[in-house]
């Protein structure tokens, strides 16, 4: 055989593993509003960076007609590329092809490109649209699956992984985007659960559609499976580059610098906090008024909506902020907020990314759904996170800092770097009114007159619940005015860059999970 026919028969191929399912599954992927695992890909990276690897991979299945049918790339299209000049890997899952099933052959695919990501330090990106495990191999493909969680768990915390279901993710293809950092889904597009409608229908009788049980609202709002939705594949595909943005491309390495910015308003937050501190107002406009642009990638935002997690940028320094939100439930932390934030924390700590917690907390939402939902244990993830967190960490109380959440909510005394707070501030055991109806129940009794109490209240604020008892002591190192806070924050996070700070050796703590 002659050489230009060799280089024939390999551009064949090539054309071939183009074609995917084929010209007639193509386009019902296109008539259901979702792109191909190729274009997906391209749109993903930087144009013209992608190397594609084992495009010719076939399948080894010979039962149930397999043999006759083989396809070059057999479902996955997997390689490394870059997102604004940095390198990632990534596979994309085909569901024109054999439906997107996980066959041993492409599990192998993917562990390929793990494996490279996790040796050269750069970021996992796995676009999901499969049906499953490809029956017709039976338990092989069950130990795909296998091989890939060992490598998601092994990877976590090492390099940044980041899952998009862009389509249907059932069954035990739910856990692998599962273990990594970030997940993306698109509205009515795509959906995930560990089993679907039709078992549930016969197992407990209960009806419900897939939208409804697996959707991407529902895992956002919800269950908090889902950090992202956007409207579509492409909108996803530019919400990962965004994300990556803020991300270092693995735990040895700094986040990215960009220069720095002006915020849009931090000169008018003296007003911003209302005096009554039953007034609610939003926590996420603070933070943009202080962040470089005014820019705020929030994450899990639809989730727990009393906390807020997310990125910004100070100083060009990328900056993981945790705060309390009074427009939700009083800004309260519950079983969801606590786990939504003792998770932001734990990556930020992982891959060396500071932490800013705007601190504004009532206290712990009381009742018997929290308790015996434990409350008590899933508050205790968020202060062990705060507390093993060895990168910056910087605090403002912005108002309310009550309690137990007080010390939950990176207290001095947790391991914060640089604490402030506002005049504003109320730090105590309790709120004015509670404390005085415990403090004063035999002389102030329910008829007691209304202004007795007012004036046991003003005298508790003016004794306890304020911030200058706490910078007496040291328990806040300085109050200082809100027009401030973005000029002490930059000063805080420059002074914290050469911070060395290491835990007890030991394998690993006990997180109460």
């Amino acid at each position: 055989m002659t050489l230009d026919k060799k280089l024939a028969d390999l551009e064949a191929l090539r054309e071939k593993s183009l074609e995917g399912g084929g010209a007639d599954r193509i386009a019902r992927q296109h008539a259901e509003g979702k792109l191909t695992a190729r274009e997906r890909v391209e749109l993903l990276l930087d144009p013209g960076s992608f190397l594609e690897l084992d495009r010719l991979v076939t399948h080894r299945a010979r039962d149930f007609g397999m043999d006759k049918i083989q396809i070059p790339g057999d479902g996955i299209v997997s390689g490394a590329g870059t997102v604004d000049g940095r390198p990632v890997y990534v596979f994309a899952q085909d569901f024109t092809v054999f439906g997107g099933s996980l066959s041993e052959a492409n599990a192998e695919k993917i562990c390929k490109v793990m494996d490279l990501a996790v040796q050269n330090g750069a970021p996992i990106i796995g676009l999901n649209d499969s049906g499953g495990a490809r029956i017709q191999e039976g338990v092989v493909s069950l130990a795909g699956y296998s091989k890939v969680f060992w490598r998601n768990t092994r990877a976590s915390g090492v390099v940044p992984q980041i899952s998009a279901i862009l389509g249907p993710c059932a069954g035990g293809a739910v856990y692998s985007p599962a273990i990594t950092d970030f997940l993306f889904m698109t509205e009515k597009t795509s959906y995930m659960f560990v089993t679907g409608p039709d078992v549930i229908k016969t197992v407990t009788h209960e009806e419900v559609t897939k939208e409804e049980l697996g959707g991407a609202r529902t895992h956002a709002e919800v269950s908090g499976v889902a950090h992202f939705v956007r409207k579509d594949d492409a909108a996803a595909l530019a919400g990962i580059r965004d994300l990556l943005s803020y991300l270092p491309s693995n735990n040895l390495d700094e986040p990215p610098r960009v220069a720095s910015r002006e915020a849009p308003g931090g000169e008018d937050l003296n007003g911003f906090v209302p005096e009554d501190p039953q007034k609610p107002y939003d926590m996420g406009a603070l933070v943009r008024r202080i962040a470089d642009g005014g820019a705020f990638l929030e994450v899990h935002a639809g989730f727990a909506r009393n906390i807020l997690t997310g990125f910004v940028r100070l100083g060009g320094r990328s900056i993981g902020v945790v705060a309390n939100q009074p427009m939700h439930l009083a800004g309260v932390l519950d079983i969801d907020a606590s786990t939504k934030g003792a998770r932001f924390v734990r990556f930020c700590d992982a891959f060396g990314i500071p932490l800013l917690v705007l601190e504004d907390v009532p206290g712990f939402l009381p009742g018997t759904r929290q308790e015996y939902g434990g409350i008590i244990r899933h508050g205790a993830k968020l202060l062990y996170a705060f507390a093993e967190a060895t990168v910056p960490k910087v605090s403002v109380i912005v108002r309310k800092a009550y309690g137990g959440a007080y010390c939950v909510m990176l207290s001095k005394d947790v391991g914060c770097d640089f604490n402030f707070a506002y005049p504003t501030a109320e730090v105590a055991v309790m709120g004015p009114e509670g404390a005085v109806n415990i403090l004063y129940r035999r002389e102030l009794p329910a008829d007691a007159a209304p202004e007795a109490r007012a004036a046991r209240v003003a005298e508790y604020v003016e004794n306890f619940a304020n911030p200058y008892v706490a910078a007496r002591r040291g328990y806040v190192d300085e109050v200082i005015a809100p027009e401030e806070t973005r000029e002490r924050l930059l000063r805080c996070y420059q002074l914290l860059e050469g911070k060395r700070a290491s835990l007890p050796p030991k394998k690993h703590g006990n997180i109460p999970l």
